[in-house]
């Protein structure tokens, strides 16, 4: 299975206020995100991370990826500085890019950290993933009632854990190609 996910800030005590997290410590918000993640996702699934792993550098960022079940992808966020680091070690991700298209069933989907206007594909039923900007659930529900094939794969807009490709695919059927 192929899963998707942004913005976990793993060790990042001020996220909790700044995005209205349901945590009282960052130790509780670590252990949520690792269990989520690993009842979610298995060992041989490919999960892409859209950016914002860590902001506390390469020890930290490989002490909770270490701990993530799957083949692990990052396309880099704004707080992914570790991943130039020579301390972190690069062989925990299958690879490290800004930006990239996946083809899945038919669908073209747009990985990239940003939220964007327009993507290759816009007007022809391509999907563009992003996190950044910590949306809630309604955020993905007002692109989906507007037409607009743009969904953020932040923990914040999905109830702290990966979404599933096929569920982004579901998700967005109601709209005609």
């Amino acid at each position: 299975m192929i899963y998707f996910t942004a913005d976990l800030h793993f060790y990042h005590e001020n996220i909790i206020n700044h995005t209205n997290r349901p945590f009282s410590t960052v130790e509780q918000m670590n252990h949520t995100l690792i269990e989520n993640w690993n009842h979610t996702v298995c060992a041989d699934d490919d999960v892409y991370i859209l950016g914002d792993v860590t902001m506390k550098g390469a020890e930290y960022a490989t002490k909770a990826l270490a701990q993530l079940k799957g083949r692990k992808y990052l396309i880099k966020g704004n707080h992914d500085k570790f991943a130039q680091n020579e301390q972190f070690d690069k062989n925990i991700f299958e690879w490290i890019k800004d930006y990239y298209e996946l083809s899945y069933k038919n669908t073209r989907f747009i990985l990239f950290h940003y939220p964007i206007e327009e993507w290759n594909g816009y007007f022809r039923g391509t999907v563009h993933l992003h996190g950044h900007q910590h949306n809630h659930a309604d955020y993905n529900l007002n692109n989906l009632q507007n037409g607009m094939r743009k969904f953020d794969v932040g923990v914040d807009a999905n109830y702290m854990r990966p979404v599933c490709i096929d569920d982004i695919i579901a998700f967005f059927s109601t709209i005609p190609q």
